[in-house]
């Protein structure tokens, strides 16, 4: 059998940048374990699995157009966002006329992605992603293995269903930040954030994730659901412009409802191949 293969560079505009993210698009869905080998394989941060939702098994919402399923190179993951806009991107691409996508997950439900502007050309390579908005809440105490695993002592901790989140004063402390990923990983599942206010981005983040993926992913989509709703309550704006301070980093522009984070980012295609499996 042979499945066609995209990687999308996601939330950058410029080559090697971003977050690489596989997509595989196929009309019948494939086995967990094949799904989890090629991910292994593609040794990336996630690849996307997408298959029509019409293939899929009776009581899926028929509102979506595709489901989508994320693994990391370890394990399947609930939720990715730099994979999902990746996913868009090929999917826009093959099909240039649409407007707006549908995708559903387990842990996420029914999600759209859409072109920003409907009368842009295919070149146009920004989209808009609309998601649950996970807000974190605040913890009194600092878990002992965050305070062991991180370098500089976090000003405050917080926590969603996804990760810690480790909130600094300046941008500086982020950039210097070191982690120590055989502790981190004893948080397990949960994964860590570290994030301050930022200069020319109105906040800044970094995201380990030991245990789930690798040491430090480039560009994490996911966590923006509950980064931007926290600084948007912190900073007193619904929209705002990130940055993930990876060596690789990313660009996000996040706008806040109260249910809903809306993320929107570039893309750039790095590749086209094929699986023989």
């Amino acid at each position: 059998m042979e499945l066609k293969l995209d990687i999308i560079n996601a939330f950058t505009d410029t080559q090697f940048k971003g977050n690489p993210a596989a997509v595989v698009i196929t009309d019948t869905p494939l086995a967990v374990g094949l799904m989890q080998n090629i991910a292994s394989q593609n040794n990336l941060s996630e690849t996307a699995f997408l298959c029509p939702a019409t293939a899929q098994q009776p009581g899926l919402p028929t509102a979506a157009d595709y489901t989508i399923r994320w693994f990391s190179p370890v394990c399947e993951i609930d939720f990715c966002g730099h994979a999902s806009l990746a996913s868009a991107f090929v999917v826009f691409s093959r099909e240039p006329q649409r407007t707006r996508l549908s995708l559903y997950a387990d842990a996420v439900g029914v999600f759209e992605i859409t072109r920003p502007d409907p009368t842009s050309d295919p070149k146009q390579k920004q989209f808009e992603m609309m998601f649950p908005n996970r807000m974190p809440h605040q913890l009194a105490t600092v878990p002992e293995a965050l305070a062991a695993g991180l370098s500089l002592p976090p000003s405050e901790v917080w926590q969603n269903t996804q990760a810690y989140f480790a909130i600094y004063e300046d941008e500086q402390q982020i950039y210097a930040l070191t982690q120590q990923p055989t502790v981190i990983a004893q948080l397990a599942p949960l994964d860590v954030v570290a994030t301050a206010p930022g200069t020319d981005y109105d906040f800044v983040s970094r995201y380990f994730w030991p245990s789930n993926g690798s040491d430090e992913d480039p560009v994490t989509g996911s966590i923006h659901t509950g980064l931007a709703p926290f600084w948007s309550q912190r900073l007193n704006q619904a929209c705002l412009h990130a940055y993930q301070a990876s060596a690789r980093g990313g660009q996000l522009n996040c706008r806040v409802t109260p249910q809903k984070v809306y993320i929107r980012g570039a893309a750039v295609h790095y590749l086209t191949g094929t699986i023989s499996v």
